[in-house]
């Protein structure tokens, strides 16, 4: 079987074939462990260890994972599933890059960009504090910070819009 991961504006393909998981067509051993009673899992790769916590997030595919200090928030999809959106892409969907959402409630600590400024995918865009922990919120595509609708000090719900933006030139 083989998936599609978009993250911080690359995408990287994943299979699972019989000798093994090829990620981007290297066969890597591949091996992903859950800690019972926790939403922890160990994800083991070439005999490395990375400790993470992986929840599902609203939308169908999407993911809410915090890994070393890092929030991401990829989506995986399977070659079906990106077939049919190939053939069925939305007329009228906005183009460019989607909002920055709280992926959990916190506290905004820094807004780390302005209204033109030009992001490129994985530059960190606000930094929120949930559960005493910092969580920095990047872009997942290129593009221009359109309207900024959260200030430091304010508490978000999960799911809100906290930046927006237009595709760059």
């Amino acid at each position: 079987m083989r998936y599609f991961v978009a993250i911080a504006g690359r995408s990287i393909e994943v299979e699972l074939t019989p000798e093994g998981t090829r990620i981007d067509g290297r066969l890597v051993r591949a091996e992903m462990v859950a800690i019972p009673g926790t939403p922890v899992r160990h994800l083991l790769i070439d005999g490395r260890s990375f400790p993470l916590v992986a929840r599902a997030a609203e939308a169908k595919g999407a993911w809410d994972i915090l890994l070393d200090g890092q929030h991401f928030l990829p989506e995986v999809v399977d070659e079906r599933s990106r077939a049919i959106r190939a053939m069925t892409a939305r007329a009228g969907e906005a183009p460019g890059p989607r909002p920055v959402r709280a992926p959990m409630p916190g506290l905004v600590s820094r807004v780390q960009v302005d209204p033109g400024d030009a992001v490129q995918p994985g530059q960190g865009i606000v930094i929120i504090e949930a559960m005493k922990m910092e969580n920095e919120l990047k872009a997942e595509a290129a593009g221009v910070v359109s309207r900024i609708l959260v200030a430091a000090g304010q508490v978000v719900e999960k799911g809100a819009v906290l930046v927006e933006f237009t595709a760059g030139d």
